[in-house]
């Protein structure tokens, strides 16, 4: 059963009916009548309950999912989102940031291996073209939601394995082995999801994705560690505070 919602339609109004009911859906989800995770009653009930046509309903769900209120699970129904995850532009990983804000972080570790450098990660890397490095793909889950798809490649000698990756955070591991992160050049960006990252981060093909790339350095000025992620644009955000100089 989905959470009763108190909707007040004017049918006299030019407003469309599919964006009062939208509209309506948004204020109580700010009001916090519908917490994260709160699950709609299904298109067929909100129609028959409102008196309104399917498609009319499914045009105001349709709304709310793309502007990343509402969710569609399969086998689970229409939801309410948990909290967009709102992250400053600073040098920690995600995890630490997620940890911090409570937002309870877990991985899937999708691959961890070996690979020969291509002349593009050799050269960020300062390698010989063709050197073995390590090569990482996760997902990191927020409050049980896919959040982002993780590449990294990693000097070979990083000594990382699944099972830790699984429980703690890259940066955590890094610093636990010796390594003194101290600066990172970092770009960020937008796109639209291939089907393949969709899949893996539960949405749609196509939906807008942040992206950031970024490479560290230690304190010796050495390459520890080149990303390239994305993020569901619908749950993430990143924070920058500008200063007048």
């Amino acid at each position: 059963m989905g959470t009763p919602l108190d909707i007040d339609l004017d049918r006299s109004s030019p407003v469309p009916l599919y964006f009062q009911v939208a509209e309506q859906i948004a204020e109580a989800i700010r009001r916090g009548d519908l917490a994260p995770g709160a699950r709609l009653d299904n298109e067929i009930l909100l129609a028959d309950r409102l008196g309104l046509s399917r498609p009319t309903i499914r045009q105001a769900i349709q709304y709310l999912v793309d502007k990343g209120l509402l969710v569609r699970k399969r086998g689970v129904g229409t939801q309410v989102v948990h909290g967009q995850v709102k992250r400053s532009v600073e040098l920690t990983s995600l995890y630490d940031d997620l940890r911090r804000a409570g937002q309870d972080p877990t991985t899937r570790v999708l691959s961890l291996a070996p690979v020969g450098a291509d002349e593009q990660i050799a050269a960020i890397l300062g390698v010989p073209a063709g050197a073995e490095v390590l090569r990482l793909e996760r997902v990191r889950y927020a409050g049980g939601e896919p959040l982002a798809l993780l590449h990294n490649w990693l000097p070979a000698a990083a000594g990382l394995t699944s099972e830790a990756l699984a429980r703690r955070g890259l940066y955590e591991l890094l610093r636990a082995a010796g390594v003194r992160m101290r600066v990172a050049n970092q770009r960020i960006g937008a796109r639209a999801a291939t089907p393949a990252e969709a899949r893996l981060l539960d949405e749609r093909r196509g939906a807008p994705l942040l992206t950031m790339v970024r490479t560290t350095y230690d304190d010796q000025g050495r390459a520890v560690e080149h990303g390239s992620h994305v993020y569901r644009g619908s749950h993430y955000s990143l924070e920058v505070t500008l200063i007048e100089r």
